[in-house]
């Protein structure tokens, strides 16, 4: 997080940030960039990681149910996740701590009033995983590197080479309602503190 501000990307600003389950990422955003900035966590990562605690048979049945919530408003899919992971209680308590885990955060961006098309392309870190993908085929072959220049320059050569076959974002027409809802809840934030202390001051 710190070298993103070292290259460009200050705080001073709301962002919604798309992160995984790391719990150290998660910290370092409310560090280095304040506590008020939207998140949302991959929902991939977490269908994932509570189908890896269950067996085979409840799988299909588990993921189904968990991706028809996060189609809900906030409350009612926050609602409903938590009677799936009351079922699994019993007999697979890690599989319903895992759904439990930040679960508020994984309709972050239901909150935000944006388009169906938009949201399904913000609730997942799908964006980044997929280049890291096609940079991995890219240079998955090498096998010896003679330094770490040699490695810095392959990757962006590979991600110089991705770009080519890189397609619009579902629903990019409808990003200026994220940034409209960003700089608005700024500026609201902004007025709330001058309030605050002229206030203090009188």
């Amino acid at each position: 997080m710190e070298d993103l501000v070292a290259r460009g990307v200050k705080p001073g600003r709301r962002r919604l940030f798309v992160i995984d389950g790391s719990k150290a990422l998660r910290s370092a955003i409310d560090a280095v960039y304040g506590t008020d900035d939207p998140v949302q966590r991959c929902r991939n990562h977490k269908v994932r990681n509570v189908l890896g605690y269950l067996p085979e048979h409840l799988r299909d049945q588990v993921g189904a149910a968990m991706k028809a919530g996060f189609r809900l408003e906030p409350d009612k899919g926050m609602t409903q996740l938590e009677k799936q992971a009351q079922w699994l209680d019993k007999e697979y308590p890690d599989a319903a701590g895992s759904m439990r885990e930040g679960l508020a955060e994984m309709f972050t961006v239901n909150r935000l009033g944006l388009p169906a098309t938009l949201r399904r392309c913000l609730c997942t870190t799908n964006v980044i995983e997929s280049l890291n993908g096609t940079v991995r085929q890219k240079i998955g072959r090498v096998r010896r590197w003679r330094d770490g220049a040699m490695a810095l320059r392959w990757v962006a050569s590979a991600f110089l080479a991705s770009e080519k076959s890189f397609r619009r974002l579902m629903g990019c027409q409808q990003l200026w309602m994220l940034q409209a809802y960003l700089d608005e809840s700024k500026s609201r934030e902004n007025r709330e503190r001058t309030l605050d202390e002229q206030q203090k001051v009188g």
